[in-house]
């Protein structure tokens, strides 16, 4: 559930980020109504999804998938061109976050993190 939780943050976060751009610097209404409800979506489920994920996990999913889709709309229904630069740095971003979930958070943690952890979120 989780997960579904953050895809949803994603989706919101991107609708959002999209319509910040439709907004003009907040001088159209409906874009910057819509922009301020999307993010209020995405933080509200991001903010479910980090009751069991581990945040530097999540943060990193979060801003890599925005990050990349970001550049994907931006490019296709903004008609924003891209460099070699961008694209360089969107895989840099997309190889962090394959490494941090696949060598970061509760891999090899100390004994006794998970069980702090724990007690700190059932809190």
């Amino acid at each position: 559930m989780a997960y579904l939780f953050l895809a949803i943050s994603i989706v919101g976060e991107l609708i959002g980020t999209s319509m910040l751009k439709a907004s003009e610097g907040f001088t159209r209404l409906y874009p910057t109504l819509f922009t301020i409800v999307a993010f209020v979506i995405s933080f509200f489920f991001i903010s479910l999804s980090l009751k069991t994920l581990p945040l530097n996990m999540t943060y990193a999913i979060w801003s890599g998938v925005g990050a990349v889709a970001t550049t994907l709309i931006s490019v296709l229904i903004w008609k924003e061109k891209i460099n070699t630069g961008s694209v360089v740095g969107i895989a840099l971003i997309v190889i962090g976050v394959v490494v941090l979930n696949l060598f970061g958070a509760g891999h090899g943690e100390a004994k006794g993190t998970a069980e702090t952890t724990g007690s700190i979120v059932q809190r």
